[in-house]
C-alpha cells in the first residue's frame, strides 16, 4: 500500500494534473478570501463551504487517471498477475488523491493564519465546516476512483465522475422537482393524498443529500450520523471499485 501511495502521489507532480488542481484550488480559495477580506468580513467557514461546491471540478481532474491510465497502458495487468492485494491498490490510490487535497488545503490554513493575525476570529463553526470538507473529499474521491475503474479513457472517467458528483450536489433540487411533478400528476387524476405522496418523495430524495445532512456543521452543531453517512457512501464506492478490479483479476486467471 505504501509503495502504491508514494507512486501515485508523486505521479501527480510528474504530470500537469497535480499542479493544475493546486493552482485551481488556490485561485478559487484566494479569490473568495480576498472578496471577504476586502469587505472586512472574513468567514473561513463560508470560504470552505464555497470551495466544497468545486468538488465537481477538482475531483474529476484528480481521479480521472488513477486507474484508467493503468488500464490504457496495460500496466494494470500487474495487479492481477502478482500477489499484490487489490485492497492495497484501491486504498493506496485513494490515500494519494486525499493527500493531494490535504496539500491543496494548506492554502486555506494560510488564510486562517492571516485572519487570526489581523484580529479575526476562527470559530467552532469553521472547524465543523473543515471537518465536513475532508469527509466529503473522501466520499467524492471514492466516487471518482470508481469512475476511473470502469473505463480506460481518462476523459470518460472525468465525465462520469463529474456527473455523479453533480447529481449528488443537486439532490435537494431534484427532490423538489420530483415531489412537485408527482403532486401535479396525482392531483390531475384526483388522488386525495397527492400532496402527501409528493412531499414523501421529496423527503426521500433529500434524505440522500450530503450537503443537507451536514449544513448544521457550519453553525457548530456536530452530528456523528451525518459523518457516518459520508463514510458509508465512500466505503460503498470503494467496495464497488474493488469488485470491478476483482472481476478483472478473475477474467485474467
Amino acid at each position: 500500500m505504501t509503495a502504491i501511495f508514494k507512486r501515485e502521489f508523486l505521479s501527480f507532480f510528474r504530470s500537469p494534473v497535480g499542479y493544475v488542481a493546486i493552482a485551481l484550488f488556490s485561485f478559487l480559495s484566494g479569490f473568495i478570501f480576498y472578496s471577504q477580506f476586502s469587505n472586512h468580513i472574513v468567514n473561513i467557514g463560508s470560504e470552505v463551504i464555497s470551495l466544497r461546491e468545486f468538488f465537481v471540478i477538482l475531483v474529476p481532474i484528480v481521479t480521472m487517471g488513477l486507474l484508467s491510465e493503468d488500464k490504457k497502458r496495460g500496466t494494470d495487468i500487474l495487479y492481477y498477475t502478482t500477489p499484490v492485494s487489490l485492497f492495497n491498490v484501491v486504498i493506496g490510490k485513494l490515500l494519494a488523491a486525499f493527500a493531494l487535497f490535504a496539500v491543496m488545503f494548506i492554502n486555506v490554513i494560510i488564510h486562517i493564519i492571516v485572519t487570526l493575525c489581523c484580529g479575526g476570529m476562527f470559530g467552532v463553526g469553521a472547524i465543523g465546516t473543515i471537518i465536513v470538507f475532508f469527509f466529503m473529499a473522501f466520499m467524492f474521491i471514492s466516487m471518482g476512483l470508481f469512475a476511473s475503474a470502469i473505463t480506460d479513457n481518462q476523459i470518460v472517467s472525468a465525465i462520469v465522475s463529474f456527473i455523479m458528483i453533480l447529481v449528488t450536489q443537486l439532490l435537494s433540487r431534484f427532490g423538489e422537482y420530483a415531489g412537485t411533478a408527482v403532486t401535479s400528476v396525482l392531483s390531475s387524476i384526483k388522488v386525495g393524498s397527492a400532496v402527501s405522496i409528493g412531499n414523501g418523495i421529496n423527503s426521500i430524495i433529500r434524505w440522500f443529500d450530503p450537503f443537507l445532512k451536514t449544513q448544521d456543521f457550519r453553525l457548530g452543531i456536530f452530528s456523528v450520523s451525518a459523518l457516518f453517512f459520508l463514510v458509508s457512501i465512500g466505503l460503498l464506492f470503494l467496495y464497488l471499485t474493488f469488485r470491478v478490479l476483482d472481476k478483472k483479476r478473475w477474467s485474467q486467471s
